[in-house]
């Protein structure tokens, strides 16, 4: 009888939050599972990973069935290098992260520790998903989240995912009788208005808080944050190809010659 398949679970988050211990219970269905996930939370640090320090694994008390769960002290990305690497004795069938507490839509995708983890299991060909909830509180309800998480694991590990590609999914805050589905978008044209607010510490030196709001000025309803704002769970395709492809021909018209 053939192995059922192996799941890494991350998230950025931190090993202790709430959204990865939904995503580990709806993975279990699946297969085997182990937890590696940063030691504290990691949120909006991107596809960093760490050169300039050592870093540390530690093994958690499994769960009663057996789930093996490790912290490390680097971003979610290390996680990933370091449990396909050293952690794990085979090559993970999946890898999924999350459940993130908050929007990763739209141009969010590109800060997301998250959405990084899943990116670079994207890079070494594992198929790769990252989940996250519209909803930052610690106290949120994943019961919607589970159920969305749930088809789309059994999906992809049916169907495979195209090499080069993982998935970005978003899940509106609802409850699951008001979940209007799951929909394949494409990433809303978004972005961050942002602003700093500047302080002054009791030595007298200026410090800033990132503050800002975000503006959507995509008006598709093939996007993303339509489908959120319309109760639909968003699946959005994301490469780790950034090459501008249709100004490839346009950008060979530049003189660039050096004379």
């Amino acid at each position: 009888m053939s192995k059922k398949p192996l799941i890494l679970v991350c998230n950025d988050d931190g090993v202790t939050a709430p959204g990865i211990k939904a995503l580990t219970e709806v993975a279990k269905k699946f297969g085997r599972v182990v937890v590696v996930a940063p030691d504290k939370p990691q949120s909006g640090m991107g596809h960093a990973i760490t050169i300039n320090s050592m870093l540390r694994i530690d093994e958690h008390q499994s769960h009663a069935d057996g789930t093996l769960i490790y912290s490390t002290s680097g971003t979610p990305v290390d996680c990933i290098k370091l449990g396909v690497n050293e952690v794990l004795d085979e090559r993970p069938d999946m890898i999924v992260s999350g459940i993130n507490h908050g929007s990763n839509a739209s141009v969010n995708v590109i800060y997301s520790g998250t959405m990084s983890a899943a990116m670079e299991g994207c890079l070494e060909g594992i198929p790769s998903v990252g989940f996250s909830l519209l909803n930052h509180s610690i106290d949120a309800d994943f019961t919607t989240s589970k159920i969305v998480a749930e088809k789309v694991i059994e999906s992809v590990l049916k169907n495979g995912l195209e090499r080069g590609v993982c998935l970005n999914v978003n899940i509106p805050d609802v409850a699951p009788d008001l979940l209007a589905g799951i929909q394949v978008c494409r990433q809303a044209n978004a972005n961050w208005e942002e602003k700093f607010d500047k302080r002054t510490d009791p030595s007298g030196k200026n410090y800033y808080w990132l503050t800002g709001s975000f503006v959507n000025y995509d008006e598709g309803t093939d996007t993303d944050i339509h489908a959120l704002n319309n109760n639909f769970a968003s699946v959005v395709p994301v490469q780790y190809d950034l090459t501008a492809h249709k100004s490839l021909d346009a950008l060979k018209k530049y003189e660039f010659t050096i004379s």
